[in-house]
């Protein structure tokens, strides 16, 4: 390709709107440009790199035995009637009628319409096991759609489905695609993990995420140093505490804390370790009649750790609150407890409520809590000679760095992440809802079990430049980059030199396969660089005049701070050792 023929735009500044890295970059390089909030044209720079990752899903996905097909972007209402997603997917969920004032739905993904298609075409465990997938548009309204391709509302998925005849048989199916991830991943070339995960409201057991590594991700990856122990900070186990409860060593006394209202002021004002104080949070859960209707609510207390942050993800998970959680109202808490947050306990309680502590707080002794009365705390606090036991004892928090890992093999350390792929294994969730049924071995009809994997591949660029970018611009991978292999000539429309062996090498580089560029606009050579360490472009071959005249050329990587003399009849074999073509 050559630059003139191509669409190269690049800006200086970045919109006021774009606040990650790889939203300014990808807009300043010229990939993407934004038409309305979290929607995006992909610019045809942009687009190079979108299809370069395609094609490596693409390939992998056909290697391990997924057949590719689409499935329609507007989908019936009434398939998402049956499983329940259509009322209970919220308001990401974008809902239409058309003409006829007929439901439809703006897929977010597609296992209501797969399902459908496996009831209609296989009908026999002869038939099994089939995984179809496919590369197609989704949208989810976003609240607060933002870091430009990281949160949009409209971007590209690549979605897959497998269908198995027992849950055997369905994992198996699951370990090969959770392997295929893996090839995809390295053939990025980024630096990724692969971490267990909370299946959330897909459903599912088992399940992990692909996330990539930079330090501006919005996830916390929990993983230990000393071992494959890997999880997302939602599925992140704390081990339990060792050794006993200790023997009560204070005595029960009501101390004054004027306007100290959190367990960090408290722990201050007091002189004593934050990890000596327990937090309260107060949830409720409703009990609802036939019409939606609230018939009763119970109040929960949960007592955390001073130093520790509720994980809802696991709260969620909890006997009684199970059934879906929410935080408790003001009047709630005051009708409970007597006063208002900051100062609220587990002692002298206005009426009963739900105690569940966590591990931890569990085996603490002399602990500090709030008096349920303004502007005081209880310190000396003691489980069995102070209140009873409580009601659950149970994982309540999130994990920190230094925790012991639940293997046992070390302590634990969290980096950040940005989720970039998603495996699940389903089994009967959607072919029990959708009555999606074949005839077994048995001749008896039996649900399918299922897996369901995703990846993002409008989102996966955004990530790479997230992990690969400095002050100039982007440093693309070699998988992905819109170009490999970018040649500058300077002076090209003043040198016939110049142009020659540019020409040649051009020339040469296509023929061995190697997706090149010649930057032909004639732009001077500050801009002309200035353009392609934005855009990211990792190899680049610089000719000049000078250089040609001791038989030279320039080669620089991206990541260089320098560039090398080469000899010009030796450059297209550096680059194609380089790039292994």
């Amino acid at each position: 390709m050559k630059a003139s023929q191509f669409f190269v735009s690049t800006l200086k500044e970045a919109p006021a709107d774009a606040e990650v890295v790889s939203h300014k970059l990808m807009t300043r390089a010229g990939l993407i440009k934004k038409l309305g909030a979290g929607i995006y044209t992909y610019m045809p720079m942009g687009l190079r790199v979108i299809r370069k990752v395609e094609a490596i899903v693409r390939e992998e996905m056909n290697r391990a035995g997924a057949v590719e097909c689409t499935m329609p972007v507007v989908q019936p209402g009434e398939l998402w009637q049956e499983t329940g997603r259509f009322e209970k997917m919220g308001p990401e969920l974008l809902r239409i009628r058309d003409r006829h004032g007929r439901d439809f739905v703006v897929q977010p993904t597609s296992e209501e319409v797969i399902t459908d298609i496996a009831r209609q075409e296989l009908r026999s465990y002869k038939q099994l096991p089939r995984n179809f997938y496919q590369i197609q548009t989704k949208f989810r309204d976003e609240r607060r759609p933002r870091f430009g391709l990281m949160r949009g509302r409209e971007f590209t998925m690549k979605d897959a489905y497998s269908f198995d005849r027992n849950p055997e048989a369905a994992k198996a199916s699951y370990q090969v695609m959770a392997q295929a991830y893996r090839r995809i991943f390295d053939r990025f070339g980024l630096t990724y993990r692969a971490v267990a995960a909370d299946s959330g409201a897909i459903g599912g057991d088992l399940s992990e995420e692909f996330q990539v590594i930079a330090a501006t991700g919005e996830d916390a990856i929990v993983y230990c140093p000393a071992s494959d122990y890997a999880a997302n900070m939602e599925k992140a186990e704390s081990a339990p505490p060792t050794g006993p409860r200790p023997a009560p060593a204070q005595a029960q006394t009501l101390t004054p804390t004027p306007g100290k209202a959190t367990c960090a002021d408290v722990a201050a004002l007091l002189g004593v370790p934050l990890a000596s104080t327990v937090k309260s949070l107060v949830l409720a859960t409703d009990t609802l009649d036939e019409d939606g209707n609230v018939t009763a609510s119970q109040v929960w207390l949960l007592l955390l750790r001073g130093d520790h942050d509720m994980n809802e993800v696991k709260v969620s998970k909890l006997p009684g609150l199970d059934v879906g959680f929410r935080f408790a109202t003001l009047a709630e808490i005051q009708s409970h407890f007597g006063t208002e947050p900051g100062y609220l306990g587990p002692l002298g309680l206005l009426q009963p409520v739900k105690v569940v502590a966590d591990r931890e707080v569990a085996v603490m002794a002399d602990w500090i809590c709030g008096a349920n009365r303004k502007d005081y705390h209880i310190t000396g606090v003691n489980w069995g000679r102070d209140l009873p036991e409580p009601d659950l004892v149970a994982d309540l928090r999130n994990v920190v760095a230094g925790d012991p890992s639940p293997d046992g093999k070390g302590a634990l350390a969290i980096e950040r992440g940005i989720e970039v792929g998603h495996v699940f294994y389903l089994g009967t969730k959607y072919s029990k809802a959708m009555n999606a049924t074949f005839l077994a071995e048995d001749g008896k009809p039996a649900f399918f079990e299922m897996g369901c994997y995703g990846i993002g591949i409008t989102r996966l660029p955004a990530a790479a430049i997230e992990q690969n970018h400095d002050e100039r611009g982007i440093i693309w991978p070699d998988a992905i980059a819109p170009f490999t292999v970018v040649i500058c000539p300077i002076g090209m429309d003043r040198s016939e030199a110049v142009k020659a062996a540019a020409g040649q090498l051009y020339a040469e580089l296509l023929a061995a396969g190697v997706d090149v560029i010649l930057d032909d606009r004639g732009e001077r050579p500050g801009a002309m660089f200035a353009d392609w360490e934005l855009i990211g472009v990792p190899h680049r071959v610089t000719i000049g005049d000078k250089g040609l005249k001791d038989g030279k050329v320039e080669y620089q990587h991206r990541r260089d701070s320098a560039a090398t003399a080469v000899d010009v009849s030796q450059m297209a074999d550096l680059l194609r050792s380089k790039l292994a073509v």
